[in-house]
């Protein structure tokens, strides 16, 4: 069992290779990060009964070369296509983060505290930290924002805005104000 990108639908894919391949249960189960006992299970049936098999050659995600290659060599590992990588990427690029209606109006605090404690800090680095927008932070910079009278910089962390590990990540280059 290994730490990388699992195939789509891990048992289903285990199922076909163990049906129509003559792979050995390391390498499906290197390939479905699954343990070598579960695929041994599945191959005795003990394991995922019903499963339909899931043709990983059909849906873009092994190549039949890459499976003769590791039939003829059990020490060979199956990859995932080059195509199905850049799908699970795509997939892994994060959206916009929700944030519930009453934090929504804690935005402003946050990016003044961020403006604040991190003058150098880029417009991007915020929208991707506490999910906004870059013309409320112009508008916050440039105190036009509709509630900038009310506006107090307020720790986003505090808020529940973000995590304190994504704002250190976020700013672990960025150089804190010199006031402090």
């Amino acid at each position: 069992m290994n730490n990388k990108t699992p195939p789509l639908m891990p048992k289903a894919t285990a199922v076909w290779l163990i049906e129509n391949t003559s792979l050995t249960f390391d390498q499906i189960a290197d390939f479905c990060c699954m343990h070598p006992l579960e695929v041994q299970g599945i191959a005795d049936g003990e394991v995922a009964n019903g499963i339909i098999g899931f043709d990983p050659i059909a849906n873009s995600q092994l190549t039949a070369e890459n499976i003769k290659k590791c039939e003829e060599n059990p020490n060979a590992r199956l990859h995932l296509s080059e195509k199905a990588l850049k799908h699970v990427e795509a997939k892994r690029k994060k959206s916009t983060k929700y944030t519930p209606v009453a934090r929504r109006q804690d935005k402003p605090d946050a990016i003044a505290w961020l403006l604040k404690n991190y003058p150098t800090i880029k417009d991007t680095q915020i929208v991707k930290l506490i999910g906004t927008t870059k013309s409320t932070i112009q508008s916050v910079k440039e105190r036009t924002h509709w509630n900038a009278n009310n506006i107090r910089p307020r720790d986003p962390v505090l808020l529940g805005l973000c995590k304190q590990t994504e704002l250190d990540s976020m700013l672990g280059n960025t150089p804190r104000d010199a006031s402090e």
